[in-house]
């Protein structure tokens, strides 16, 4: 790499058949010292997106890759909001995937907006109740900006999801924000408690019937 980047005729941002450029797959394959090369030099572009609209920090984000996203992170002229073809943004793909440490690293960036949706609406707290990862739930509700009862373009709530799929660790930690309301239904009338009950899923049911007032009777 170094012998590379000493010749003056060499592009650094070349990118592959699939967009992405050399950032980027040593971004996602957590090549810290590649990172670190490629980011001390000013011609190199660090929010090239890739054909699907990933970014370097999309990918360190997404693959978990603390010391990728801490060295991205450090450029002043990265975009840590940069949504894919999806809308996903790199606190999505973290979140997501249940990647607290990127996730901790995106939330200490002041320009980071911690409740962008996707394309179908899904903000990071929605994605990570949905997959149970409590870890990533507990540091998006330490915020006092993240709005935990944002519906999704079919209505469901962060608690909706994490109901509906069972994550019992995640239901406890959005009831235990005053601000959650219990009984939001989505576009078809289904409360949190409804899809925990359609799903057979025990724990859920009695944690949404000891919580806040959840209406048993709510279709």
């Amino acid at each position: 790499m170094k012998l590379l980047l000493e010749r003056e005729d060499v592009n650094p941002d070349i990118p592959d058949n699939g967009g992405q450029t050399p950032l980027s797959l040593a971004a996602s394959d957590g090549r810290d010292g590649v990172v670190k090369l490629l980011l001390e030099r000013e011609d190199v572009n660090p929010d090239i997106p890739d054909n699907r609209g990933w970014t370097p920090l999309s990918w360190a984000a997404s693959n978990g890759r603390d010391g990728v996203v801490k060295l991205l992170l450090g450029r002043e002229d990265v975009n840590p909001d940069i949504p894919d073809n999806g809308g996903w943004t790199p606190l999505s793909w973290a979140a997501s995937n249940g990647r607290d440490g990127v996730v901790k690293l995106l939330l200490g960036r002041e320009d980071v907006n911690p409740d962008i949706p996707d394309n179908r609406g899904r903000t990071p707290l929605s994605l990570a109740a949905s997959n149970g990862r409590d870890g990533v739930v507990k540091l998006l509700l330490e915020r006092e900006d993240v709005n935990p009862d944002i519906p999704d373009n079919g209505g469901w709530t962060p608690l909706s999801w994490a109901a509906s799929n069972g994550r019992d660790g995640a239901v406890k930690l959005l009831l235990g924000r005053e601000d959650v309301s219990p009984d939001i239904p989505d576009n078809n009338g289904r409360t949190p408690l409804w899809l925990a009950s359609q799903h057979r899923h025990k724990r859920v049911v009695k944690l949404l019937q000891a919580g806040k007032s959840a209406n048993p009777n709510t279709t």
